[in-house]
């Protein structure tokens, strides 16, 4: 069981909004998914002891399992707390999450990084040219449909066509980082968090999922790590192609939520392209 105590849970409990039953604008197949990455059922009967709901699993989870992984869950589920604030243009609690940060640290036995995190405002003020789509690892029947993509993004930014432009670049994303697994496979299958299946082989890529691809990539050195967390913002955004994921989580892209997501489409292009130092 981890080492969590009461006041350090309050402190998640607050960030996460798990007074109200709910973890984050999380619905119960995305909260499977966020779980399954780090090879957890949350939805098993191991975690329903106090309960069904996403918060009480949660509540199970911390007492259930060791601090290394309680610690790795949390950190990246600040990251999509983070994410949310800045994708949503909405205030994070600066002053919890700088504690809950803390709390993940001792977690994992490292030491509380004494620099900030970037922030979103860091992240769109920096330069991302896109590279010549040819330069990337994909082949070469794919380059026109990415160019197409990309200039039909281009053009839903500017009709204000918010939900399109974060649908296409989430699909950019994964098709270039599906194309550079493709082009070079063993980098992909040996990377630790290469998704595997019940006997232990690596699944085949078309199986990955987008968040999978991304974690991989940085793994790789393909991608920085400033462009891994908001990919993840990007890739829970564009999981509301659904209607009723964005229906249940109260989703509405604005401006700001759409130029966040191509720069990060725009820096992670960059990154695969080799051009970021």
């Amino acid at each position: 069981m981890s080492s969590l105590n009461d006041v350090e849970k309050r402190y998640f409990e607050k960030l996460l909004g798990m007074q109200s039953g709910y973890v984050l604008d999380y619905s119960d197949p995305t909260f499977g998914e966020f779980f399954n990455r780090h090879k957890i059922n949350i939805h098993g009967p191991k975690y329903q002891t106090y309960g069904t709901s996403k918060a009480k699993k949660m509540r199970a989870f911390w007492e259930q399992e060791p601090d290394a992984l309680v610690g790795k869950v949390m950190g990246e589920m600040l990251d999509a707390y983070e994410a949310g604030c800045d994708l949503n243009n909405r205030d994070s609690e600066t002053s919890i999450l700088e504690k809950a940060r803390g709390i993940v640290a001792r977690l994992s036995g490292v030491p509380v990084p004494s620099k900030p995190d970037q922030t979103v405002d860091d992240f769109l003020h920096n330069e991302f040219t896109i590279p010549n789509i040819r330069k990337l690892p994909i082949e070469a029947m794919a380059v026109p449909v990415i160019e197409s993509r990309l200039n039909e993004a281009r053009t839903a930014m500017g009709a204000g066509a918010y939900l399109s432009t974060i649908f296409l670049c989430g699909s950019v994303l994964e098709a270039v980082l599906l194309g550079a697994a493709q082009s070079d496979p063993a980098r992909f299958n040996r990377a630790s968090a290469s998704p595997k299946t019940t006997d232990g082989s690596v699944k085949r890529f078309h199986d990955w999922s987008l968040a999978q691809f991304i974690d991989v990539g940085c793994e790789a050195g393909l991608l920085k790590p400033d462009v891994k967390k908001f990919s993840h913002g990007l890739r829970d955004f564009r999981n509301f192609i659904h209607p009723y994921e964005q229906m249940s989580s109260g989703f509405t892209p604005d401006e700001h939520t759409a130029k966040v997501c191509f720069q990060v489409l725009k820096a992670a292009l960059a990154s695969v392209a080799g051009e970021r130092s």
